[in-house]
């Protein structure tokens, strides 16, 4: 399988609505996983068929934009008095530095530039992300050791 053939397949699962599909060939093994409802799809491709076979589960119209920025409006509605930290980068969300450790953040906590907020684990780096601002931690908006988008709001601060 060649790279193009990985590009079409990507843009295939992101707009079928799939959440998951996995190829595998004689020594080649591809799994492509999204962030959308848990719809899972296996596609298993003889070693000599080089075009990849998917089955939807369920006919879903939808595109990742629409999906990731929906749930955002409203939230930005409601809570227009409160400073949003948005995740920087793509990768797995931790609130705190292991399961024994303390939460960097709850809500209710003061805050102030360069306190750290959380984790951001990305290919395997550990990016601790601090606050900018000061203020009150009024809501976490991310569930621990959830995969998180760039610029997906994180926290909800009141600022002080």
């Amino acid at each position: 399988m060649d790279i193009k053939q990985i590009q079409d397949l990507i843009r295939f699962v992101s707009k079928s609505g799939v959440n998951e599909v996995s190829i595998e060939q004689d020594e080649f093994k591809i799994t492509i996983k999204t962030n959308q409802a848990p719809t899972y799809v296996t596609a298993t491709v003889p070693g000599a068929a080089p075009a990849p076979v998917a089955i939807p589960a369920a006919p879903v119209a939808q595109d990742f934009a629409p999906v990731a920025a929906a749930p955002a409006a409203p939230a930005a509605a409601d809570n227009a008095n409160y400073i949003t930290i948005k995740s920087p980068m793509i990768g797995t969300f931790y609130r705190s530095a292991s399961p024994e450790k303390p939460m960097f953040v709850n809500v209710g906590d003061e805050i102030k530039p360069g306190s750290v907020l959380c984790i951001v684990e990305a290919m395997k780096l550990f990016n601790e992300i601090e606050a900018e601002v000061s203020g009150r931690i009024v809501k976490i908006l991310v569930d621990n050791s959830s995969p998180v988008e760039y610029d997906q709001p994180l926290f909800l601060v009141e600022p002080v």
